[in-house]
């Protein structure tokens, strides 16, 4: 499966397997293991969807933003209990409003879960850590 690196955003092949002990990128070496979310911008959004085989979530957020301040730290924790399973993105409207346009976005925080690159599900207003899993796990 096509898997988009956290770190250099390149494409690797991974063989799909249940679970992964050891998965480094091709081009950089580093873990693809790594879950920090991946911040997307209108230059590269479009290549991570279209490269990714694993769902994309999108957390379209602003950093005045309090509820999204508050869904941060959740964010960041569900994406460590999902590695090469669904990439964890986000999207600052603040910097990229015309993302945020595209997709009208018409509050924040707002969650886009994407499939072959197309959106499947959305969800508007800050989420917990739970909520947050429980999500992601029906798309995986």
């Amino acid at each position: 499966m096509r898997i988009i690196c956290p770190h250099c955003l390149s494409v690797n092949n991974v063989p799909l397997r249940e679970s992964y002990k050891k998965a480094n990128c091709g081009k950089c070496k580093n873990s693809l293991l790594d879950t920090k979310p991946i911040e997307l911008n209108a230059k590269n959004f479009d290549e991570v969807l279209v490269n990714s085989e694993i769902p994309v979530i999108v957390d379209f957020w602003a950093p005045w933003c309090g509820p999204c301040k508050m869904m941060g730290p959740n964010f960041e924790k569900s994406a460590a209990k999902f590695p090469l399973k669904m990439l964890f993105t986000k999207v600052n409207t603040e910097n990229e409003q015309n993302l945020g346009g595209r997709f009208g976005i018409r509050s924040i925080p707002t969650l886009m879960i994407f499939k072959n690159s197309k959106e499947v599900h959305r969800v508007s207003g800050a989420l917990d850590e739970a909520s947050l899993t429980k999500l992601v796990s029906q798309f995986i």
